[in-house]
């Protein structure tokens, strides 16, 4: 636990009942889902000693299973809408939870109990932009302002915050003057390997793929820069050649779509969305893989890409340096000449290659689900 953990009491021994909202659980909802996903399964199994409700929606509620101290409640509305402020705070209230932990910012106002929360990053204030939304001026609008109200609603009322990164963590304090005691820094960590079927061939399922590539893993969202990471690609072409491919690796969604339409760069592959099978073997077969991101909470692709011996260059924005470490090759994303130049000397800089990787697989040590857990745990007691 960081700093703000300290003087934090011994775990409560009284029985008490948390709530954890998980309606975002699982892989098809990126990170977060991710994050929700590995801390019920962490938290419940690390556990004995309260009962945990935990709140989903019918498309991951298999996902979940019940044991003598978890119990699944039905909560099969979606996020940011009109029926999670109405609807929701009812439906925690007749379970009578003790403290909920809504593992996101979207908190209905309405909800009068006790409650934590994780804060991610502070993406739309940062970036405040109808560019990373599909919704006219006027909706959009009216979406930031809720935001705005509901966020500060949830730093304000939580009895806790949780956020995964120092950056994050006084980003907080930054905007909100939050008391950094307020605010425990908990790291999320790679999906474990042994978790994920291996040694798939890359040729059966990306039969695309026929040239040594580069990897990129998420969503297309603008803060992402994937824009600028083509404008480097085409540059990279020019000055290198056609001997590389670009393999961007996410589900098409309005974003994807309007960069796949738009470019013209040579050698670009984008795959749509991947079962967690075919991802291990699309991270081994890797030469590099780039992370070229405005802004991140944290960053976990490419720890995961590390955990494959992959080599990883990446932004040096944000939160990126304190996570990534030693362990990446660092480029500033808004200059498509310095990714390009970074690119290629990953590719064939052989002892560059050898150091980060070597960095890259003592890094992700640091990071565990199993720790995350233990220090959520923490938080938990300490506010009951």
């Amino acid at each position: 636990m960081g700093k703000s953990g300290k003087g934090m009491a011994k775990l409560y021994t009284k029985h008490m009942k948390i709530g954890i909202d998980a309606r975002m659980l699982g892989p098809k909802q990126g990170g977060i889902g991710r994050y929700v996903e590995q801390l019920v399964k962490h938290l419940t199994a690390a556990d004995q000693s309260h009962d945990f409700f935990i709140f989903l929606r019918k498309e991951n509620w298999d996902l979940v299973k019940e044991t003598p101290n978890v119990k699944k409640v039905l909560a099969d509305i979606h996020w940011y809408g009109w029926r999670e402020q109405l609807l929701l705070p009812g439906i925690i209230k007749r379970e009578k939870i003790d403290l909920m932990h809504f593992p996101h910012w979207n908190i209905p106002l309405l909800y009068r109990g006790k409650f934590l929360v994780t804060i991610h990053d502070l993406l739309l204030l940062h970036y405040p932009t109808r560019a990373a939304s599909t919704l006219g001026p006027a909706a959009y609008f009216f979406k930031n302002i809720a935001y705005r109200i509901i966020l500060r609603h949830a730093i304000k009322n939580s009895k806790h915050i949780i956020a995964p990164s120092e950056f994050t963590k006084n980003d907080i304090i930054k905007f909100f003057k939050v008391g950094p005691e307020k605010i425990t820094v908990t790291h999320l960590a790679p999906m474990p390997l042994d978790s994920r079927l291996r040694g798939n061939d890359n040729k059966n399922i990306f039969p695309k793929i026929t040239k040594p590539y580069v990897l990129y893993v998420g969503v297309a969202y603008p803060h992402k820069n994937l824009e600028g990471l083509i404008e480097a690609w085409k540059m990279f072409c020019a000055e290198h050649g056609n001997d590389y491919q670009l393999v961007l690796a996410g589900r098409k969604n309005f974003f994807y779509e309007k960069l796949e339409q738009s470019t013209t760069a040579p050698g670009i592959i984008f795959t749509d969305y991947l079962p967690d099978e075919d991802l291990p073997a699309l991270y081994q077969g890797a030469s590099l893989y780039v992370f070229p991101s405005f802004y991140e909470g944290f960053g976990l692709p490419p720890l995961e890409a590390m955990q494959y011996g992959v080599p990883v260059a990446s932004s040096n924005a944000t939160c990126l340096p304190e996570i990534l470490n030693e362990a990446a090759a660092y480029f500033d994303p808004r200059d498509p000449t310095d990714i390009a130049a970074t690119i290629w000397r990953v590719l064939t800089d052989l002892e560059m290659r050898e150091t980060l990787t070597k960095n890259g697989v003592q890094l992700i040590h640091n990071y565990s689900w199993e720790k995350a857990a233990k220090t959520t745990l923490e938080v938990f007691n300490s506010v009951l």
